[in-house]
């Protein structure tokens, strides 16, 4: 089902229905960051995990009702970018999109690698990584619909791998000899909830591809408040199958805690694990990719990036230009880092995004407004809270990057003003 035809040449088309737009909401966030994000939370919150995990939650919950009632004023791509040019003005939206572009630029390279880890191992780890970005690269240029269904089909795969994580977790208890949990102080509590808004980051996805979204008034806000709180279910269940068959140690202790389940004596799990991660690994770049795609159109059709990275595709109705740079970025990446710290650097990007977001969602009138403003408010706190307490290096290395593009965007102010189209 599609909605009306785009109408001017640039403009994207409306062919996401509800199931669609939940679907890539709930790829992003069944992706990669459950099997990966456990790890270092528990290593900082000890035995408050399931605590971290309900304050990622509350933040995400926050954020996304700002960004669903945002998404229904402003169906438009680009997501907080144009929310925060229109509410709060064009530096703060371009913070927004900045941060959002360069943090979720390094964590797509982060999920081809770990999609290449799990498939193939040892030195064929990044040549198969850089395949994999130019394979999902090609599915977005072929049209959403494309990327939809294929959405579809990783998220199941990775549905069922967490289903036998959790079968396995509850059925294994961790060792009564196991090792003391070590005291969680606030921070860490707070520390861990960081890494896991990681996992939830992907919630508010279909916002920024408002313009391809049916009915998107109605379908947004609906989409982003169902794959939340389906997020939500799999990851406390997850979480809870995952400290009950290792403890908070154990999952603490190895990098992969949902494959350590997985090896647990009771079937062949490991390998259903393993092609699961690499499928979630896939589908949140996939969706990462999209997403990068549709904000970079934004900034370049208000004059914060390139104009050429604006042209749509006559045929395929997607910002082909941007999605192809897109892809050959991500692959240099891949060759030339670990991008090991990715996970801190992303977090850091990605909430001061959504800060912007429910900052211009305090700014909406009472007739636009769908929740009540102490959520934004809510939102805006937690989200700074949880930048302010991310580790060290995380942080000075997202400062030092957020300076970086707000100066380029001066330097360039004083060259040649924006011409916004």
């Amino acid at each position: 089902m599609s909605g009306p035809g785009p109408t001017r040449p640039d403009a994207l088309a409306r062919r996401l229905t509800l199931p669609d737009a939940v679907l890539i909401g709930l790829g992003s966030m069944v992706g990669a960051g459950v099997f990966s994000a456990f790890a270092p939370a528990a290593a900082a919150a000890h035995g408050w995990l399931l605590l971290s995990l309900a304050l990622a939650g509350s933040v995400a919950f926050c954020n996304a009702t700002s960004s669903a009632q945002l998404a229904a004023q402003y169906p438009t791509s680009g997501g907080a970018y144009v929310y925060g040019r229109e509410r709060l003005g064009p530096w703060a939206g371009y913070a927004a999109g900045w941060c959002f572009v360069i943090g979720k630029t390094a964590s797509a390279a982060a999920m081809a690698l770990t999609f290449a880890t799990y498939a193939a191992p040892g030195p064929w780890t990044k040549p198969v990584a850089v395949l994999a970005v130019v394979a999902l690269t090609t599915v977005n240029l072929l049209g959403v619909t494309r990327t939809a269904l294929v959405t579809r089909v990783l998220v199941t795969v990775s549905l069922v791998a967490l289903a036998a994580v959790v079968v396995v977790g509850l059925t294994h208890t961790a060792p009564t000899t196991a090792l003391p949990v070590p005291p969680a102080a606030p921070l860490g509590v707070l520390q861990g909830a960081g890494f896991l808004f990681f996992a939830f980051a992907g919630y508010a996805r279909i916002a920024t591809m408002g313009e391809e979204v049916v009915d998107p008034a109605r379908t947004i806000p609906r989409a982003v408040t169902l794959a939340l709180g389906a997020a939500l279910v799999v990851y406390a269940v997850v979480a809870v199958s995952t400290l009950h068959a290792l403890g908070p140690v154990g999952t603490a202790a190895t990098p992969a805690p949902l494959a350590a389940v997985a090896a647990l004596p009771g079937g062949p799990w490991p390998v259903v694990v393993r092609v699961g991660a690499a499928a979630a690994s896939l589908g949140a770049l996939l969706a990462i990719v999209a997403g990068i795609g549709r904000t970079s159109l934004a900034m370049a059709r208000g004059g914060d990036l390139p104009g050429w990275l604006s042209a749509v595709h006559p045929r395929w109705r997607v910002p082909h230009r941007a999605e192809v740079l897109l892809g050959v970025v991500v692959a240099v990446l891949v060759l030339v880092t670990d991008l090991r710290g990715a996970i801190g650097f992303s977090a850091f990007g990605v909430l001061l995004y959504y800060a912007v977001a429910n900052v211009a969602a305090w700014t909406q009138d009472r007739a636009q407004r769908r929740y009540p403003r102490v959520l934004a408010a809510a939102g805006v706190l937690g989200c700074v809270v949880l930048v302010v307490t991310l580790p060290t290096a995380s942080l000075g290395a997202g400062a030092v990057v957020l300076l970086l593009g707000l100066v380029l965007r001066a330097v360039r102010l004083r060259v040649r003003p924006p011409t916004p189209r």
